[in-house]
């Protein structure tokens, strides 16, 4: 008989969480269903995870462990942990607790209305400062990249009906943002504001440079928007040459053109040569992409499960 309930949630770095996080869910679903099952992915990581999501397992059948060979990353863990799913809804959160499991009840309640995705807003972010504010150049270079409005609010924490985990199921390309996969499916999602714990312990793996290093992928994978900027920018130098190109030949004609000086015109080649080398590795990183996608590999690949038939 399938769970009416499933929580997915990648794990790394959270041999102490482990224990706490299983223990809260069971808490706070139970008053929805006692038919759940609790997904956890170990991700790679390299403490004592895996033998504290054993554990667990041991302890209780709903709950199920999916070790991953390596560190792939959490949104390739979610999508592993989305794929062994078998509820009529799914929640998605992170193993830290900073998602409370308090908030599930919000969110399930909320789906009753009548919706297939409700996502959570973090109303009062409890992180540091840095996190805060590399969360918020993130998401500004996506919106802007893009095109599509991004809320820094907003991560991956929300129930999703299994119409929605379905269609993302489906969706295979190598490269993963489950929160870009998300809006990029549909079915009307709708924001409430949940709270947000501080990290029960440790600090985030995201920094500014990972941070922005998955901006920039998500942005490969999801928008073709840098393409039109260069385009549109190559446009815009072309009139500026050519305005500049018409005054001097005016200037030549009247006969009051000067010796063009040696200091503008090193500058232009430097310009217009940083330009294109610039324009050139944009165009690279797509058909890297483009290369990395033919090449068909696996988004994952699991080493070991518990309390799962994995073929």
């Amino acid at each position: 008989m399938k769970p009416y309930l499933s929580i997915v949630s990648p794990v790394y770095k959270a041999e102490n969480i482990v224990a706490q996080l299983v223990f809260e869910i069971k808490e706070h679903v139970k008053d929805i269903t006692q038919d759940f099952e609790i997904i956890l992915v170990e991700d790679g990581s390299p403490d004592q995870s895996w033998q504290a999501i054993q554990h667990q397992c041991n302890q209780d059948e709903r709950v199920k462990g999916v070790k991953l060979s390596r560190n792939f990353g959490q949104h390739y863990a979610i999508t592993a942990g989305l794929d062994f799913a078998e509820g009529e809804w799914v929640v998605v959160m992170d193993c830290d607790l900073q998602d409370k499991p308090s908030e599930i009840h919000k969110l399930y309640n909320k789906s009753q209305e009548g919706y297939k995705i409700v996502l959570a807003r973090r109303e009062v972010r409890n992180d540091i400062y840095q996190k805060r504010l590399s969360s918020k150049l993130f998401y500004k270079t996506l919106s802007l990249l893009t095109g599509v409005k991004q809320d820094p609010a907003i991560a991956n924490f929300g129930i999703y009906h299994k119409d929605v985990v379905r269609a993302i199921n489906h969706m295979r390309e190598p490269f993963r943002n489950f929160a870009a996969i998300v809006k990029w499916v549909g079915f009307s999602p709708i924001t409430i504001n949940v709270e947000h714990s501080k990290r029960m312990e440790g600090n985030s793996s995201y920094n500014f440079n990972k941070l922005m290093k998955l901006a920039i992928d998500t942005i490969l994978a999801y928008s073709n928007k840098p393409l039109y900027y260069i385009v549109g920018f190559g446009f815009f130098v072309s009139f500026i040459a050519f305005i500049t190109s018409l005054i001097i030949f005016i200037k030549y004609l009247i006969g009051a053109i000067t010796v063009m000086g040696y200091t503008s015109l090193i500058l232009s080649i430097w310009f217009i040569g940083g330009m294109l080398i610039t324009f050139l590795g944009i165009v690279g990183l797509y058909i890297g992409k483009m290369f990395e996608g033919i090449k068909n590999r696996p988004i994952y690949i699991i080493s070991e499960t518990k309390n799962l038939n994995h073929n």
